[in-house]
């Protein structure tokens, strides 16, 4: 059935007329803050204490924006006697966000969780080459990173937390299981000398005097 002339336009001016008398809503930015979903994709954090100079995250990087400068230091030994050890000592960890493609590879190769994704978005600048941020950027941008979302009710709890709780009920099981070990020995010992074992000998003699009457 061929379309009657004007019908698409009769349905535009219908979906106008329906919108034209609702109130608009418009979020007044930047007074009003647009609440942004708790995984968004907006900057990188650092968190220096975690970082190890693995170099791992650079190296995955497919834009190679990450830059990483670091210096070794010779650690003394803990005990006397023991070696000296070697360390990376962080000196830079810069971030080129002209050319992150936010593509997360950095944050998902740390095997350390030193990066975060920060759902902070305002680092507009007038020049580009101002977009180059340095460790200290990213760690003021670490304490803007929302909390991890809370597990579901039926999910299984972490490996650490479960190895954990498994030690800590065999401690508890060997120190409730000491009391009855006690209380056993006692027992087998005697009401006169607990935990004593008796000696074997005739009626009325010693251990040793029987021993010596059947020598």
């Amino acid at each position: 059935m061929a379309p009657i002339p004007g019908s698409g336009l009769a349905k535009g001016l219908a979906v106008t007329l329906r919108t034209m008398t609702r109130k608009s809503v418009t979020a007044q930015y930047p007074d009003t803050q647009p609440e942004l979903p708790p995984r968004s994709r907006g900057v990188i954090g650092l968190f220096e204490e975690n970082c190890t100079v693995c170099m791992l995250c650079a190296r995955e990087c497919p834009d190679w924006c990450i830059y990483i400068d670091s210096h070794k230091e010779t650690v003394p030994p803990a005990a006397p006697g023991g070696r000296e050890r070697s360390r990376n000592v962080l000196d830079r960890f810069a971030i080129d966000f002209s050319l992150c493609m936010y593509c997360g590879i950095c944050i998902e190769v740390c095997p350390f969780d030193a990066l975060f994704w920060s759902p902070e978005f305002e680092y507009a600048e007038t020049d580009i080459r101002d977009l180059t941020h340095e460790r200290d950027k990213l760690r003021e941008w670490m304490w803007t990173v929302p909390a991890p979302p809370a597990l579901d009710a039926g999910a299984e709890e972490p490996k650490e937390v479960a190895a954990a709780r498994k030690t800590a009920d065999k401690l508890a099981a060997a120190q409730a299981a000491e009391p009855e070990q006690a209380a056993g020995t006692e027992q087998a010992g005697g009401p006169g000398q607990p935990g004593t074992p008796r000696q074997s000998g005739t009626p009325g003699q010693s251990g040793t005097a029987g021993q010596e009457g059947r020598a």
